[in-house]
């Protein structure tokens, strides 16, 4: 009996491990739910509390803050932005501070909260554009993915390799006559 406690004990905190829960930061569920295309040509969204993220086109550290071009991407339920080839628009968030361009580099991805300012009006190439603003509260650097090296493992077992399948003999067959399979 005490076996079986500790073994749902276990798996409970296992599963509940897996949930996606925004990092503490992020967390909360006081957001518009407003998308920067959205965003755009609403006025009466400014000053609304928002949290978008995406990834970054470009950083301008200024003398006191620094401005993220941010292409737009959903959030999944951790808040991180998806990769994928949708995208939800384009914002301006600005943060108070230096921010490394070199660490917040493009092509990371952000998650920002803040508040809706007046949007801003620039360029994307040589189309004008309206960027919505947010004054960012917390910006939210996400760790790179890091892909993993399968070049040691065979099918999957381990990096040892397979003891039957690489030697030149199997116990089995006889010298490896090249299986079809």
């Amino acid at each position: 009996m005490r076996f079986k406690l500790l073994l749902l004990t276990g798996l409970t905190v296992g599963l509940a491990s897996c949930a996606s829960t925004p990092p503490a930061p992020l967390a909360g569920n006081d957001f518009v739910p407003i998308l920067p295309r959205t965003a755009q040509d609403d006025p009466g969204v400014v000053g609304e509390k928002v949290r978008w993220g995406g990834v970054i086109e470009g950083v301008r550290p200024g003398k006191t803050d620094t401005c993220f071009h941010v292409v737009s991407h959903t959030l999944d339920d951790s808040g991180r932005p998806m990769d994928d080839d949708h995208s939800d628009g384009r914002f301006i968030a600005c943060a108070h501070g230096f921010f490394d361009p070199s660490i917040y580099s493009v092509k990371r991805q952000i998650t920002v909260t803040g508040t809706l300012q007046v949007p801003t009006i620039g360029k994307v190439g040589d189309m004008r554009y309206i960027f919505p603003r947010v004054a960012a509260d917390v910006v939210y650097l996400w760790p790179k993915d890091v892909p993993m090296d399968n070049s040691s493992m065979y099918y999957g077992m381990s990096p040892f390799g397979d003891p039957v399948m690489d030697g030149p003999m199997t116990p089995w067959m006889g010298p490896d006559i090249g299986m079809p399979w």
